[in-house]
């Protein structure tokens, strides 16, 4: 049986990967800040755990709740209080850093003892195409138009952390998904995409093989150029 271990697991894309991986046959522990908010994710089959990724010592309760761990996805994130230049502060792109890149490593770097004992781990980080210059930068792309600097930047950081997780653990599959334009809380729903196909990359990359690919950047269609 396959042990898997997902942050943010109590609504929306965290929730969908939940779902899904359950019904690919493993064992999930939904990793979420507020459990009083676990009853979707317990409704599934799911265990849910306290995890703030915030708060090292959550993080290190809720890992050494776990008897033991084959694939770890970090998904949870905010989208922060700034959307611009005029609203950008320190404090603002901290907040955001604190959660989406420095919980991601908290979350990780816990999780490393127990995914080491698998015979095969694998990691995926939950990014976004607004962490990808090239999207950034051309119009046509869902990107383009947005002006965030701190989710941007926290992403493109994830991107980068991702990449050099894989070439530091050789014997893992550590890649990171876009899930694209998703209708979610995070966009009032606005997306254009489900959340079915939001999760398409996220549970293909969880799903991986030993033989799979690692420190790759993933969409609904496969792998995104560098």
């Amino acid at each position: 049986m396959t042990t898997t271990l997902i942050t943010g697991a109590n609504r929306s894309l965290g929730l969908e990967t939940t779902r899904r991986l359950l019904e690919a046959g493993h064992t999930v522990y939904a990793g979420m800040r507020d459990t009083a908010n676990g009853d979707a994710a317990r409704a599934l089959g799911a265990h849910v755990v306290q995890l703030d990724v915030t708060q090292q010592a959550s993080v290190d309760r809720a890992l050494a709740s776990l008897p033991e761990l084959d694939v770890l996805v970090n998904n949870a994130g905010i989208l922060g209080r700034s959307f611009g230049v005029d609203d950008l502060s320190a404090e603002t792109l901290e907040e955001v850093l604190d959660t989406n890149v420095v919980g991601l490593v908290r979350v990780t770097q816990a999780a490393l003892p127990l995914l080491r004992l698998s015979g095969a781990p694998v990691i995926v980080n939950v990014a976004s195409g607004v962490g990808w210059p090239r999207f950034l930068s051309t119009e046509g792309h869902d990107e383009f138009p947005v002006p965030a600097v701190p989710y941007a930047a926290s992403k493109a950081a994830v991107i980068a952390l991702t990449v050099q997780y894989a070439k530091n653990l050789p014997g893992f599959r550590a890649n990171v998904s876009d899930p694209g334009y998703t209708a979610t809380d995070f966009n009032r729903h606005s997306g254009h995409q489900t959340v079915a196909e939001g999760t398409d990359a996220t549970v293909a990359l969880a799903l991986l093989g030993p033989e799979g690919p690692t420190g790759e950047f993933h969409n609904r269609h496969g792998r995104i150029d560098y």
